[in-house]
């Protein structure tokens, strides 16, 4: 069931609604979102461009002769994909979302590309970024607390 989804850039230039269901996220581990997003797989969820309003227009980077990519050019944010040409939906990063706790994926999608020591992380040790004091104090002596 879709819900109405704020979002946005980094900075705040570039912020969106748009209409998305939390059950239809997906991770893309294609070396095109990959490269795009810096990281081992992009987190998306589709949507109907039609159900996305723009609050400061995103800037396009035209990432293969299909597709591009709305990003915020004055921070760096990844915002999404879409094909230029024959559909109405398009993706948004989940990290872009002002709330993403409500996404869950349901796929992989791009599994030839899967970097798979980076797929079951549960063991791992966990850290928290406010237990860290190094970070703690950059941010203390820079007047502010750290992000949540």
């Amino acid at each position: 069931m879709s819900i109405s989804m704020t979002g946005g850039c980094q900075c705040g230039r570039v912020r969106y609604t748009a209409q998305a269901d939390p059950a239809e996220a997906y991770l893309c581990h294609c070396r095109m979102c990959q490269r795009a997003t810096g990281g081992v797989a992009a987190a998306f969820v589709g949507v109907e461009q039609a159900d996305v309003e723009w609050q400061g227009a995103p800037d396009w980077f035209a990432s293969s002769p299909i597709a591009e990519r709305p990003f915020c050019s004055h921070c760096g944010t990844p915002l999404g994909f879409r094909f230029k040409e024959g559909s109405t939906r398009m993706d948004l990063t989940i990290g872009s979302f002002d709330d993403p706790s409500p996404f869950r994926p349901k796929h992989h999608f791009g599994a030839e590309s899967i970097l798979e020591a980076w797929i079951d992380t549960g063991t791992l040790p966990r850290f928290r970024t406010d237990e860290y004091d190094v970070l703690v104090q950059k941010w203390k002596d820079a007047g502010m607390e750290p992000p949540a």
